[in-house]
């Protein structure tokens, strides 16, 4: 006997929610140990292990999902941005803040190279990418923001202050927003002083993206 639709859409709904659950769960605790065993996330997000085993069947889909979902939500920040025609400067800036509370950029680089990537996620990769220079040279081009500095030290810098986290109600939040908000300080034209070494590249990046055993499997 088929199900009322009632009981369909609650079990939709359920499904849904769990879902939001274990993603939310995920990046709590992918971003802290990538090398996390999935039962941490299940533990994280409430639910049992069978449900987030029907739904996401090895951790190297769950760690995919991640990655996509990262990368989907970090192109939406940089495409908001470019398509701002206001103050260059400030563009810029709300779309670090943002990218900072998605917690997107970081969680994509931080679980890259823990699974093996499809196609579909390089081209994801690819177009977050092209977006990010393409931000990161109108505001140079600007003059709002410095020269010396290159769209990787700023994917890396922004890694570095999502990291920052701290017990309490929105703690953590309002620290990362705070040390953004020095390093907006320390990223803006002209700079006080040179920056000593070589900036960081695009290749520094993408050498995360290997799959597993890459380098093993060179030797």
């Amino acid at each position: 006997m088929a199900l009322p639709r009632s009981s369909l859409g609650g079990r939709r709904a359920e499904a849904a929610r769990n879902d939001g659950r274990i993603l939310a769960a995920a990046r709590s605790v992918f971003l802290a140990d990538p090398s996390a065993p999935i039962a941490d996330v299940a533990k994280e997000a409430g639910v049992g292990i069978s449900a987030l085993y029907r739904r996401y069947p090895s951790k190297e889909e769950l760690l995919r999902e991640l990655a996509r979902d990262g990368l989907t939500r970090y192109i939406e920040d940089l495409r908001a941005a470019l398509a701002d025609e206001g103050d260059a400067w400030q563009a810029y800036s709300e779309c670090l803040h943002r990218v900072v509370d998605g917690q997107s950029q970081a969680l994509a680089q931080r679980v890259g190279g823990t699974f093996t990537p499809t196609e579909s996620l390089g081209r994801l990769a690819g177009e977050a990418s092209q977006l990010a220079v393409a931000l990161h040279r109108r505001t140079q081009d600007a003059g709002a923001l410095r020269e010396d500095v290159s769209p990787a030290d700023v994917v890396l810098v922004l890694e570095m202050i999502t990291f920052v986290d701290l017990p309490g109600p929105d703690r953590g939040r309002a620290l990362r927003h705070r040390y953004l908000a020095l390093a907006l300080q320390a990223l803006r034209a002209p700079g006080s002083e040179p920056l000593p070494g070589p900036a960081a590249v695009e290749s520094d990046l993408t050498a995360r993206w290997r799959e597993p055993g890459w380098e093993e499997s060179r030797k």
